[in-house]
């Protein structure tokens, strides 16, 4: 495995951090107080959202998870840089963009 080369790795002090503002379903495993979580129409329960959009969990005084330690398991399979985090900021970037599909990894 190579390491990321520095002008590759991610600024996320100046990103929109994208990724705190998707869809995070939450699985039967995943311990996330109540107060944090929400459920959608389809039965699904997710992280909550503020008004603005962002994950509830989102210390934005810090721009940090408050609950990293025990953060939901997609949280922490998500990948800095990777493929998904890319595509994730490049359908955001665009203005077009109707959606980012979403790839479930095991």
């Amino acid at each position: 495995m190579s390491a990321i080369p520095a002008s590759e790795l991610p600024l996320c002090a100046s990103c929109d951090a994208v990724c705190c503002r998707l869809t995070v379903v939450l699985q039967p495993e995943d311990r996330i107080p109540a107060h944090l979580t929400e459920h959608t129409p389809a039965g699904l329960t997710v992280m909550a959202r503020d008004a603005e959009g962002w994950c509830v969990a989102i210390d934005a005084a810090r721009m940090c998870c408050s609950i990293y330690d025990t953060r939901p398991d997609v949280c922490r399979r998500f990948v800095m840089l990777g493929p998904y985090c890319r595509a994730v900021r490049t359908e955001y970037l665009d203005s077009t963009s109707r959606g980012i599909p979403l790839t479930l990894y095991s």
